[in-house]
């Protein structure tokens, strides 16, 4: 995919249109990472920025210093950044937020797991939370969207061993800010 994306690039220069290709390759899957980040919401309006900014600096794509999805994964992450702060306020009103409204209907197991997990969100959103920017990125970019280390890297053009050591530092700290429980999350075992 990736030659195949690099010339859609650069036949964009000149057929605009053809960059149509690249919103629909990766549109849903920019969207699942920045909604995972910031919410469904304002990931609709970052999502599409993310390819308008694409569009304006696709002839400044550098196939060379990697691929496009990372490229792509690379704006998103940056535009992101702008949204510091209210990511901060996220993850914040997320550890204070209740897990739901658990039903009254005698299911001790499910109130149980219930109250479990209430406990586990707010101490994981808190962890969070003290991540520095560089290793929150990391950790994200692994575990909502599914990038590999290398990826990672050209995404946030850091080494990729520097990636390794992030994510191993990231799961030391919320292991133990989960009191020993592993952390792991989909693909962020690594």
């Amino acid at each position: 995919m990736t030659d195949d994306d690099a010339a859609l690039i650069e036949r964009s220069w000149h057929h605009p249109e053809a960059f149509a290709v690249l919103y629909d390759r990766y549109f849903e899957e920019i969207h699942r990472y920045v909604s995972g980040r910031l919410g469904t919401q304002i990931a609709d309006d970052l999502a599409a920025e993310t390819f308008l900014v694409a569009f304006r600096k696709r002839q400044t794509f550098d196939s060379a210093r990697g691929a496009v999805r990372p490229w792509l994964y690379g704006i998103a992450t940056n535009l992101l950044a702008q949204y510091g702060r209210s990511e901060t306020r996220r993850l914040a009103a997320f550890q204070r937020a209740p897990a739901g409204e658990v039903a009254d209907d005698g299911h001790e197991d499910r109130v149980t797991a219930r109250v479990a997990a209430a406990n586990a969100q707010g101490r994981l959103a808190a962890a969070l939370g003290r991540l520095s920017a560089g290793d929150r990125d990391v950790l994200l970019l692994v575990a909502l969207a599914d990038l590999t280390y290398e990826e990672v890297a050209q995404t946030l053009d850091i080494p990729f061993g520097t990636v390794g050591s992030r994510l191993n530092r990231v799961r030391k700290k919320l292991r133990r800010a989960l009191g020993g429980v592993n952390p792991m999350i989909g693909g962020f075992d690594g």
